[in-house]
């Protein structure tokens, strides 16, 4: 190639991690090609992550309106207009594609609305209503997702039955909702169906929801749950779902049966890795993942992997950092003394229950799981002044800490908006600030920001 000629990219998926990488590769100077077969944005995120989180705000909405008389309002209607949500979703969708394509347009990124096909190493195959086309690359980029997982046992019908992108909202509002999954988008459909007046029963697979989390964390999540009349099926795994007219019936392992109006499955997903094509590049492949080195690199060099196909953390954060590291890695705009490579320990993730719950870095059982030296500080929002004023005392700012240097290695937060505070302890997890630097920190009074401070003192 002439050194005078644009390096060309291709890139097939137009997710988080699609996006930033063309946007950014764009600004480089890189002559881009997307393909999306979907939504310009991402199914996975405009049809799952944003949908889901607006459902949540509807249902949180309403129950501040329930509680509403306890800060001095009168009872207000909270009944839910499936028909109006179903229109909000769909706007927000359109609003939020059409700042992508925008943003696409805006930096000569080429969008193909297609399916992709690698043809060989340095060729891919779209086809559109436009037509067939081969498109040279340079480099090839891989972000096409992920779907929910349907095990054999379960007839997804999308009336009762449903996966997580049946629900967006859901025909009718369910009277029980059996949720199958207790990670962190079945804890969200929870709190969810619950926040909107249905009666919810949540089948856990061990014997902790949100397996993996901080085990405080995690209770604090189940208190909760059970003060709110939600049923916990313990240490039981599915293995049949069937409809006897309206009902669905939930079979498990232990012989425990649940009974419902409407069963939704979130039990993982799986990579959308096939007819791709990646046999005819050489690019290898596990459980249908892409395995990636630190740069995001599959086996063949020039084809990189981002996103849920990566098979590393699932999260649009994390997909949106990739695409752009992979953006300066492929156009060599890498500099050492300013860019990182990323550390997915140090990540940020939400759950967006009520409370909400947040966490970054080193856990406290994890910790102590590897017979690390931490020091540990929690700080309950029932001493908040803003968390009294906002009548939810709910939940704890925890921070953990290196016991001779006071850098912040980690923390976890439960409370009300969770996910906005804890980007301050991001910060400090990445930048290796220290307990000192927050303490520091003139912080606004009063606010829930001021916990951070005194878990810090």
């Amino acid at each position: 190639m002439s050194a005078s000629m644009p390096t060309r990219i291709v890139i097939i998926g137009g997710g988080p991690a699609g996006n930033s990488c063309a946007t950014t590769a764009a600004r480089l100077g890189a002559e881009v090609t997307l393909i999306e077969r979907d939504v310009i944005g991402g199914a996975a995120h405009l049809n799952d992550c944003i949908p889901s989180k607006a459902m949540i705000a509807t249902g949180n909405a309403r129950q501040f309106l329930r509680r509403s008389a306890r800060m001095g309002l009168a009872d207000v209607g909270s009944e839910v207009d499936l028909e109006h949500l179903a229109l909000r979703l769909r706007t927000i969708e359109s609003r939020l594609e059409s700042q992508v394509r925008s943003l696409l347009s805006s930096q000569h990124v080429e969008l193909i609305h297609g399916t992709a096909t690698i043809v060989d190493e340095h060729t891919v195959r779209s086809v559109s209503e436009g037509g067939t086309f081969d498109h040279h690359a340079d480099v090839i980029v891989l972000a096409t997702g992920s779907r929910p997982r349907i095990p054999d046992w379960a007839p997804i019908d999308g009336d009762r039955i449903l996966t997580t992108r049946d629900a967006y909202p859901p025909k009718s509002l369910p009277s029980h909702a059996i949720v199958i999954g207790s990670g962190v988008t079945g804890v969200e459909f929870v709190h969810l169906f619950e926040s909107m007046g249905s009666e919810v029963t949540l089948v856990v697979s061990r014997q902790q929801v949100l397996p993996g989390k901080d085990p405080e964390v995690a209770a604090a999540l189940e208190e909760d749950f059970l003060r709110r009349g939600i049923r916990l099926f313990k240490g039981a795994r599915a293995t049949g779902v069937e409809r006897e007219g309206d009902d669905v019936v939930v079979s498990c392992n232990d012989g425990r049966v649940a009974r419902g109006s409407h069963v939704l499955l979130a039990i993982g997903s799986i990579p959308n890795s096939e007819d791709l094509g990646l046999d005819n590049a050489g690019v290898a492949t596990d459980g249908g993942y892409v395995p990636v080195d630190a740069h995001l690199r599959s086996n063949v060099p020039h084809i990189y992997a981002a996103g849920d196909l990566s098979g590393r953390l699932p999260l649009s954060s994390v997909a949106s950092m990739q695409g752009r590291k992979i953006a300066e890695h492929a156009m060599g705009a890498l500099h050492p003394e300013r860019s990182r490579l990323i550390d997915y320990d140090k990540a940020a993730s939400a759950i967006f229950t009520e409370p909400e719950i947040a966490d970054v870095g080193l856990a406290e059982a994890d910790a102590f799981s590897e017979g690390r030296k931490v020091r540990v500080t929690k700080v309950p929002f029932a001493s908040s002044a803003k968390a009294l004023i906002n009548d939810d005392s709910r939940g704890f700012v925890k921070i953990v800490s290196d016991p001779a240097t006071g850098v912040v290695l980690g923390g976890s937060i439960v409370g009300r908006h969770a996910a906005e505070l804890i980007s301050v302890l991001a910060i400090a997890v990445t930048n290796g600030l220290t307990v000192s630097d927050i303490h520091e920190s003139l912080m606004v009074h009063p606010t829930l920001a001021e916990a951070l401070s005194e878990a810090a003192e």
